[in-house]
């Protein structure tokens, strides 16, 4: 079974030439980012992800996390590799130096996160969760919590969580049972179980940070009424030190469809007398900073899906070299032949290969704006990239993942019969890309933000902004370009259009506005695809006219026309679906389906 093999040279491309990898090192704390240590940085954990993180995939996948008397057990090999992980300092990469981080570009830490997603995508979410508790805290926690946990977080030595999903409130936090009692001194008593908490209870750390939403005693009904908890497995000595276990166990985990070797714990808090917690920020604020953790969980879901596709199209490429099956079309009595040469199967290869590169170049652009958001010392190109951020958040999560479903199963086509043995391995990235459409927030959950918060609330500035710029992109492919631009162009038409109609009836029709969300999200996603694709096809013609023969540039001219061929096209029916669809979608009566 082959192994993963980070596509470095793609990784560069959509760093340096899409998302301006040297404009992102050029701003204020990101001087260390030297291309010397980017280039050992990335090689390094290439390494990583095929040697050591690779081999583990198809281990978690057999053999799973194990339960017994609250104890989990992860499977054989993780809890060493993430000893690794962090001795290596990759928990650390984008963290605050003031805690022990090296405070890198997110740009470079989202290709590094990328590698790990494919290569294990079940080991990779143990440390995306704690990147989200130690957001939170850097943004809301106390300098008395910053300093009690954000050192051995930032290190990786302990780990983080979110609990906000309890048996009877899913998506809806406002149905939020769990108490918080106040004891004095600034600490509380915390009751109620919470599901589904990715790496709730594990072997790998010695402790693990719970950030918890439960409700005060006065606090109002509804999401006014969440506050935030630290609630730590292990309760800290004097000298910040793990000591007596807090009142939370793990009860259960959950039996799922794949990643099943990351534990989704079922968390009982306060059986025993109550768990200690402290508040985080300001009571019934809960939701705001839980936020803060799911936004950055949101992108990197969206990372998982492009890990997950990027694994699922290197298998089936290998397959599809190997397997030897009925003659090449066209040639009468020829010999047999890798199925490699059979008009289908190349369109599925690269039906993958095109979103992915889609997918990877809007991420990469998606994380180069957030370090401008971050970092930028101009208040207005920081506000402008604070907002394309936000307007690209969901899309990156939503689209890609919607797109990694589709990616993982055309794998499994290509191995025809095979894909549906477990042996091969093609079946497992289906499985354990299906859940990425789902956690920290649905396909429908991403649209309903995009269309709303993202777009109808500021009456579609950025997003008009940002189709200016599709625009003024499209107009560069020209020559023989021009049938790649007239695809861009008609697909961005079918975007302002989708984008006008939402803005002009979000107000006055909102469930026809929301019955077409995700056939926008959708939309949005490829046409924005296909702005970063049209980009990739610019810069690879002028590498070639300047002489350049790296096979490489012809191959971003086919991988892009073949997007705007078979995937651009798609944009004007679902720009119908979004203006037009809510007639039937809200038409049958709820006793008749």
């Amino acid at each position: 079974m082959s192994e993963y093999l980070a596509p470095l040279k793609e990784m560069r491309f959509a760093m340096q030439e899409l998302a301006g990898l040297d404009q992102v090192v050029s701003l204020p704390g990101c001087e260390e980012a030297t291309p010397d240590v980017v280039d050992a940085i990335l090689e390094e954990a290439a390494r990583f992800a095929g040697e050591v993180l690779s081999p583990l995939n198809r281990v978690g996948d057999r053999d799973g996390a194990k339960w017994k008397d609250t104890v989990v057990t992860t499977s054989a090999g993780f809890k060493e590799a993430y000893r690794q992980f962090v001795d290596n300092g990759w928990n650390g990469l984008g963290c605050d130096p003031e805690f022990g981080g090296q405070g890198l570009p997110k740009l470079l830490s989202t290709a590094v996160s990328e590698m790990w997603k494919a290569s294990n995508h079940a080991f990779s979410l143990c440390p995306m969760l704690t990147q989200g508790a130690i957001e939170a805290l850097m943004i809301a926690g106390t300098d008395e919590q910053k300093a009690a946990y954000l050192p051995n977080l930032v290190s990786g030595e302990w780990t983080g969580t979110m609990n906000l999903t309890e048996p009877s409130a899913g998506s809806d936090l406002a149905a939020v049972r769990s108490r918080a009692e106040p004891v004095g001194d600034g600490t509380y008593r915390v009751f109620g179980q919470k599901i589904f908490i990715t790496y709730g209870e594990h072997d790998m750390a010695d402790n693990i940070v719970h950030l918890v939403l439960a409700r005060t005693p006065n606090a109002p009904e509804g999401v006014k009424g969440i506050s935030l908890f630290v609630v730590p497995k292990f309760l800290l000595k004097a000298d910040g030190t793990p000591g007596e276990r807090n009142d939370v166990y793990c009860v259960s985990i959950e039996h799922k469809l794949g990643i099943h070797g990351s534990p989704t714990a079922v968390l009982a808090f306060g059986d025993h007398g109550g768990a200690i917690g402290t508040l985080v920020g300001e009571e019934n604020r809960g939701l705001e900073y839980m936020f803060i953790m799911m936004n950055a969980a949101r992108f990197n879901v969206g990372l998982e899906g492009l890990g997950d596709a990027e694994r699922a199209y290197q298998r089936a490429v290998v397959y599809a070299r190997e397997r030897v099956q009925g003659t090449e079309v066209g040639v009468r009595g020829g010999p047999k032949v890798p199925i490699i040469k059979h008009p289908d199967v190349r369109r599925m290869l690269l039906s993958m290969r095109a979103r992915i590169e889609a997918m990877r170049a809007l991420a990469y652009v998606t994380a180069a704006a957030q370090d401008n958001a971050h970092g930028n010392p101009d208040d207005v190109a920081r506000e402008k990239a604070r907002a394309f951020a936000d307007l690209l958040i969901p899309v990156v999560k939503g689209w890609s993942t919607e797109s990694a479903i589709d990616i993982a199963s055309l794998g499994v086509q290509v191995h025809g019969g095979m894909g549906y043995i477990e042996e091969t391995g093609a079946a497992q990235h289906l499985r354990d890309a299906r859940i990425t459409a789902i956690y920290e927030g649905t396909t429908a959950i991403q649209a309903n933000d995009l269309i709303g918060r993202k777009i109808a609330r500021e009456k579609g500035a950025t997003v008009m902004a940002v189709i200016a710029d599709m625009r003024s992109a499209a107009s560069q492919l020209d020559g023989d370009l021009a049938a790649i631009g007239a695809r861009q162009n008609a697909a961005v038409d079918a975007l302002e259009k989708a984008v006008s109609w939402i803005v002009a009836n979000f107000s006055t029709d909102p469930k026809a506005a929301h019955a077409g969300a995700v056939p926008f999200l959708h939309l949005f996603g490829i046409v924005a695809g296909g702005w970063q694709m049209g980009r990739a096809a610019v810069i690879a013609r002028g590498k070639i006219a300047a002489g350049e023969t790296d096979p490489f540039w012809v191959a971003k001219l086919a991988t892009t026309r073949f997007y705007a061929d078979h995937f651009l096209t798609q944009a004007a029916g679902l720009a119908e679906s979004v203006v037009a669809g809510a007639a039937g979608a809200l038409e049958l009566a709820d006793d008749s389906f």
